[in-house]
C-alpha cells in the first residue's frame, strides 16, 4: 500500500472553503447556538485539473479521527483508499442538514476521479479533514465511501477498519473463480482469484460476451477472461 504523493492531507484553508459544519466562534454568553447546516455552508471542492474527472466517492474508508483543540474546536480527519494515483482533491462533504435526530454527522468521502479507466496497481491512501467548530450537537461521526461506511461513536476519538480489501494488483494471469464456482483441479491456491475475496463491485467479461454499454465507474473492477478462465486484462473503470 503506497501513500499518495499527489494529495496528502487537505489543507485547513481548503477544508474551510469546502464547508464548516458549525459556527467558528462560540455564541455570545446566554445565547443558544442555532442548529448547524453543513450543506448550506459548504461551497464544494475547488476546480479539478483538466486531467481529472468528476467528484466520486472514494473506494474505502480506513479510519476516522476527531481532534479537539484547546479552544474547543473539533476537527474530523478521515483516511481512505482510492484505486489509483489519478484521484485528486479528497474532501469530506456533509450529506445531512441541520441538527440530526440521532446526533450523527454524516459525511461523504469523495475525490475527483481519473477522467478515464485506470490500470491495476496498489491502492493509494488519501486524507481529508473538516473542522466542525464550537458547540456543535454531534455525538458521533459517520464517513461513507463507495464501498463501506465507518462510524466514530465517541467524539473526540478514533476508529479504524482492521481488515482491508484485496486491491487485485497481482491478478493478471491467475485463474478466476466466480462466486459459488469451483476452482480448477491441480491449480495452486496462490494462482487463483476468487470473486468472493475481492469484495468490490466486479464486472466479468467472458470470451463469448459482448459489451452492450459502457458507463464509467472508477470504483468498479472490470475483469476480462481468457478461454481457459484466466484473467487476461483488468482495470478500474
Amino acid at each position: 500500500m503506497t501513500r499518495s504523493t499527489l494529495i496528502g492531507t487537505v489543507s485547513l484553508v481548503a477544508a474551510l472553503a469546502l464547508g464548516v459544519a458549525y459556527a467558528q466562534a462560540p455564541p455570545p454568553q446566554g445565547q443558544q447556538p442555532s442548529p448547524p447546516d453543513p450543506g448550506q455552508q459548504q461551497d464544494g471542492p475547488p476546480p479539478a485539473s483538466q486531467a481529472s474527472g468528476q467528484p466520486w466517492p472514494i473506494a474505502f474508508v480506513e479510519s476516522i479521527e476527531v481532534l479537539r483543540t484547546k479552544g474547543g474546536r473539533d476537527i474530523v480527519i478521515a483516511r481512505g483508499l482510492v484505486t489509483s494515483q489519478g484521484w485528486v482533491q479528497p474532501t469530506l462533504m456533509p450529506i445531512n442538514n441541520g441538527s440530526p435526530v440521532d446526533g450523527v454527522l454524516d459525511l461523504l468521502f469523495q475525490a475527483h476521479a481519473p477522467a478515464g479507466a485506470a490500470p491495476l496497481g496498489q491502492f493509494m491512501e488519501v486524507d481529508a479533514l473538516l473542522p466542525i467548530g464550537h458547540g456543535h450537537p454531534y455525538k458521533a461521526i459517520r464517513v461513507r465511501s463507495g464501498d463501506n461506511a465507518l462510524t466514530l461513536k465517541q467524539v473526540p476519538g478514533y476508529v479504524e477498519v482492521k481488515k482491508l480489501k484485496n486491491d487485485c494488483s497481482k491478478c493478471i494471469g491467475k485463474y478466476f473463480v466466480a462466486k459459488g464456482g469451483t476452482a480448477p483441479a491441480g491449480i495452486a491456491a496462490d494462482n487463483i482469484v476468487k470473486e468472493e475475496d475481492l469484495l468490490w463491485e466486479v464486472r466479468v467479461i467472458k470470451p463469448n460476451q459482448g459489451i452492450p454499454n459502457y458507463t464509467l465507474n472508477p470504483n468498479r473492477l472490470t475483469i476480462v477472461l481468457s478461454d481457459d478462465g484466466r484473467i487476461s486484462d483488468a482495470g478500474w473503470d
